[in-house]
């Protein structure tokens, strides 16, 4: 009867069964087929297979059996090292999957106009609910932030407002007001000075349109790239900001009705999210609870 031999180059090229190797470890460290078979919890029979399959593969014999007691070859010898290391190595791989599962990740994008001094009980709140989860947060401007989540940067977007799209979801309504410091005033004749955010700021906008179409002059006197920035330059002075109270630094007074300035519209806290299942959509329903999203506007971003 003819035999089907493999040629040396495929046999070298086969890979390890690693259930094979661990029985020739537990047979090499207990002494015993029979040990070996009750420490991987499967018969002696199929530790003995395991072992032919592995030497067999390996071409030569890596145990010598006696009816008195097993040892290993010399073979077998210079292999125990290097198949105890294998075996390590394919334990870490999958230790490393597990941690990667369980710490589950999540990028979430906050505008600024939204994140506010509350943020980091916000973000103790959620490591709190879910201290295995890894959360990425992105401060930045509503229309950054909504191009980071179409480009799926980010996970999750909580925005001041998302320019007529309706994909995301209203949580709630901040009144918006003009903003000084106590001792600030404006001289009669000047433009008024502002303090604002850099472009692409949507609340730079609502209020830049709404100072133009009340044909009230301005002029830029402070750009800051955060609204910690703007709030700093508000208390040294500086000018006049478009900020929601919840936002307002300490000391700040609203001089809008003084100046005859045009009355802010209250602007939506809108949350995009992609988050469908698992340990993230918590994560959104701690975040969109925070920012007076109710349970039924939170639904709403699950259904398909």
């Amino acid at each position: 009867m003819a035999q089907d031999h493999q040629p040396q180059s495929q046999q070298q090229h086969r890979p390890l069964d690693l259930d094979a190797i661990e029985a020739f470890v537990r047979i090499a460290e207990l002494g015993s087929f029979t040990r070996a078979a009750d420490a991987m919890q499967t018969t002696q029979a199929a530790v003995s297979l395991k072992l032919k399959r592995l030497e067999d593969r390996l071409g030569c014999r890596l145990i010598e059996r006696t009816p008195r007691h097993v040892e290993l070859s010399a073979r077998g010898a210079a292999f125990l090292d290097p198949a105890r290391e294998l075996l390590a190595v394919h334990q870490r791989t999958l230790a490393t999957f597990a941690e990667q599962a369980r710490r589950e990740r999540i990028a979430i994008g906050i505008s600024d106009h939204v994140a506010g001094p509350d943020l980091p009980a916000l973000i103790a709140r959620m490591n709190a609910h879910d201290p295995g989860l890894v959360i990425e947060i992105r401060i930045g401007s509503s229309g950054d932030l909504l191009q980071a989540y179409d480009r799926r940067e980010l996970d999750v977007a909580l925005l001041r407002f998302s320019a007529g799209r309706g994909d995301g979801q209203v949580l709630a309504e901040e009144a918006f007001g003009w903003y000084a410091a106590p001792t600030w005033q404006h001289r009669a004749g000047e433009p008024l000075p502002i303090v604002t955010l850099a472009e692409p700021c949507g609340v730079r906008v609502v209020a830049s349109r709404l100072l133009d179409e009340a044909g009230v002059p301005w002029r830029e006197a402070f750009v800051g790239g955060g609204v910690a920035a703007v709030s700093a330059a508000v208390i040294a002075g500086l000018g006049v900001a478009a900020l929601a109270p919840r936002m307002l630094p300490l000391g700040a007074v609203e001089v809008g009705p003084r100046l005859g300035l045009p009355a802010l519209p209250r602007l939506p806290v809108v949350l995009h999210s992609r988050v469908r299942g698992g340990r993230g959509r918590e994560a959104v329903g701690v975040l969109g609870a925070a920012f007076g999203g109710s349970a039924a506007a939170l639904d709403r971003l699950w259904m398909p």
